[in-house]
């Protein structure tokens, strides 16, 4: 402010000595001069509030015309135009362009008015012109189309080196990737994706195409409303290339976006619950029966995962346990399922007085006998076994002999005789199986 003033006091001065004093002077002679020629006049302009007028008419009208050029001078300011883009002139089709800045400051001096008037012209942004180069390296200038030629600017930055490959076109064959498969109903899965087109043309200089190592289209599921089962079809997916990395390369993709049928489908499959008791009860008790609260549930998930299974195992500990239970279990989804009908189910325990049968003359099954021999048991005695089954005498009375299995495990077991250890077991998961012996004896020979 102090330098804004000094700089008014200097101008009053200058017009005070070389402008209203001169004025002021000529007035007085020429008011000398009219004097004879008439008084009514020479009444009027010998008047001092006249002269000053007459004398700040003057003194205005030239500062205005000085004003209109010093202003530059003294009154010059300074706009930043920030993140201006960059165009580059050059045969998009041929070449590809690496260093090229995608914008640039403009700084625009001048006078406040000159600025203002700038301001309300549309702005062309920053131009470099790269027509007639060749491939290589290159510093090329930037430049800014100025709408005033009163007003100067700076552009920073002012130069860039950039550097000129040729285009070259290669076609790669083209995957997809789903997208926010997680939201997609646990009741649905995408048995399939069909694309509209196998391949693409990827373009870009030779060293970017050697970095991709995929092209893919990106199926987004949230683009999709209201998912049911059937075909789904998809359009304007966007194609994104990758390297080895799965980081994106920056190349051109021809064409930019593929469309998509997705087949949604939602296979089930109702299988029994296989409750199975861990532990055993209290001392003198068995149990009578297990009841569920559901039989069965139904399984959603891909056909392969669901044809391996058969029944769903919960598992509930009966270990220690001396009177009736009711058991809430949470159920486990298998592996590869991805929705089950129920969450959890009820499981009661009921128990009873344990009583103990001998079942005689269990044939005993060799498995795993490698390819190429035969075994037989070593005597009689050793080619069936007495199993002692303990429960509930119930469940007992009711037992069918025939889903009670002795088994020996032959696996790494060579020609020779051997004492094997026995297995014995049976499928009522109520009752507990024991053999009378532990070990069997048995002979291997090469079955020629």
């Amino acid at each position: 402010m102090k330098k804004i003033g000094s700089i008014f006091k200097r101008i009053l001065l200058f017009f005070d000595k070389w402008l209203i004093t001169p004025i002021t002077k000529g007035i007085l002679s020429f008011s000398d001069f009219s004097k004879n020629n008439g008084k009514e006049f020479e009444k009027f302009i010998n008047k001092k509030q006249t002269l000053i007028i007459l004398s700040l008419i003057f003194a205005f009208m030239f500062f205005f015309m000085v004003d209109q050029n010093s202003n530059m001078l003294v009154n010059n300011q300074a706009e930043i135009l920030y993140a201006q883009p960059v165009t580059a002139e050059y045969n998009a089709e041929a070449y590809v362009i690496e260093g090229l800045p995608t914008t640039a400051d403009i700084t625009l001096i001048g006078g406040k008015s000159q600025l203002y008037i700038a301001r309300q012209y549309p702005n062309n942004g920053v131009s470099i012109d790269l027509t007639g180069l060749k491939p290589g390296s290159h510093k090329v200038s930037l430049k800014y189309q100025r709408n005033l030629s009163s007003i100067k600017y700076k552009i920073d930055p002012s130069t860039a080196t950039i550097v000129i490959y040729e285009k070259v076109p290669e076609t790669r064959e083209l995957d997809y990737d789903i997208l926010h498969r997680d939201h997609l109903d646990k009741k649905l899965v995408i048995n399939s994706v069909d694309l509209s087109r196998n391949d693409v043309i990827i373009k870009g200089a030779e060293y970017k195409l050697q970095q991709v190592a995929t092209v893919k289209a990106l199926i987004d599921i949230d683009n999709i409303s209201n998912i049911k089962e059937g075909n789904v079809t998809l359009s304007n997916i966007p194609l994104i290339a990758y390297d080895s990395k799965g980081i994106p390369v920056d190349v051109e993709i021809v064409p930019e976006v593929v469309d998509a049928t997705l087949k949604i489908a939602s296979p089930s499959k109702d299988v029994e619950l296989e409750i199975i008791p861990i532990g055993e009860p209290a001392l003198g008790k068995s149990i009578k029966e297990i009841k569920a609260s559901i039989p069965k549930v139904t399984l959603y998930g891909d056909t392969k995962v669901l044809d391996k299974i058969d029944k769903l195992p919960v598992e509930i500990d009966v270990t220690e346990l001396n009177t009736t239970k009711e058991y809430n279990i949470n159920l486990k989804k298998p592996s590869g399922v991805r929705e089950i009908s129920s969450k959890t189910v009820n499981v009661t325990v009921e128990l009873d007085d344990v009583v103990t049968k001998e079942i005689t003359g269990i044939r005993i099954t060799p498995i795993n006998l490698a390819p190429g021999l035969a075994v037989q048991a070593a005597s009689q005695e050793n080619s069936t076994v007495t199993v002692i089954v303990k429960g509930s005498a119930d469940v007992i009375s009711q037992l069918d002999e025939s889903t009670i299995t002795a088994t020996v495990d032959l696996k790494n077991y060579q020609e020779g005789i051997h004492d094997v250890k026995l297995e014995v077991s049976g499928t009522d998961v109520r009752l507990s199986y024991e053999s009378k012996i532990t070990k069997v004896r048995v002979r291997i020979y090469a079955n020629k």
